[in-house]
């Protein structure tokens, strides 16, 4: 099933590709397609969508379904891709049921990533986000947090501070550092972060500013 969905999907862009006359490798018609590539010299697979550069991480997750791919899940992945390229956390935001956290774990399965999703509440101390973030950097994992806005504010400004040390840490492209007083923790670099959130629910917060302006927010 999934080798029919992906292929249909292989299908419908080749035809997008012909009907809309894109010039060649340049056009954003093509650029914007997530791209699988074998490099014979390093023996590696090459994934590329827009400018953002990965390689697959081999990660088995099972033989699952994938998501249908449309124009929307297409545009979703850019903006989560591009969020990875900044160094910032990902943020799809919509109601209940229209694939938020499915969208993130897809992604996830394309790269052959490991996607581990955290229901959040109310109930959760900045302890616990600080040993999942630890995990996640450590294991070279992506995180989803769901329903985010649960969480009480005091918490989410500790969090902050907590992305904030690790997005630090990837950009000086460091191996190991220092996370909230705990030196040599590791520092696998392809570890990310994502929140969805259910806009306007009952018993929910409004990010505060300083996190807000650490994940990238896709509708």
């Amino acid at each position: 099933i999934t080798l029919i969905t992906l292929d249909v999907h292989a299908r419908d862009v080749v035809q997008t590709l012909i009907d809309q006359k894109a010039e060649g490798p340049g056009s954003f018609l093509w650029a914007q397609q997530l791209r699988f590539a074998w490099d014979p010299y390093q023996k590696d697979i090459d994934i590329a969508i827009t400018d953002f550069r990965t390689k697959y991480s081999y990660e088995w997750v099972g033989n699952q379904a994938r998501l249908v791919i449309t124009p929307l899940t297409d545009r979703c992945y850019i903006t989560l891709t591009q969020s990875l390229k900044l160094i910032m956390g990902g943020s799809p935001a919509g109601p209940a049921g229209t694939g938020k956290t499915e969208t993130v774990k897809d992604l996830g399965r394309a790269l052959g990533m490991w996607v581990v999703v955290t229901n959040c509440t109310d109930q959760m101390k900045y302890t616990d986000c600080a040993k999942i973030f630890k995990g996640l950097c450590q294991g070279g994992l992506w995180g989803c947090f769901d329903e985010f806005n649960r969480i009480t504010l005091p918490v989410l400004s500790v969090v902050a501070q907590q992305v904030q040390s690790i997005n630090d840490a990837k950009r000086a492209n460091v191996g190991e550092f220092e996370f909230l007083g705990e030196p040599g923790v590791h520092l696998n670099p392809v570890c990310g972060y994502f929140i969805t959130m259910n806009p306007g629910y009952a018993g929910r917060q409004e990010l505060p500013e300083n996190l807000k302006a650490l994940f990238r927010p896709c509708a």
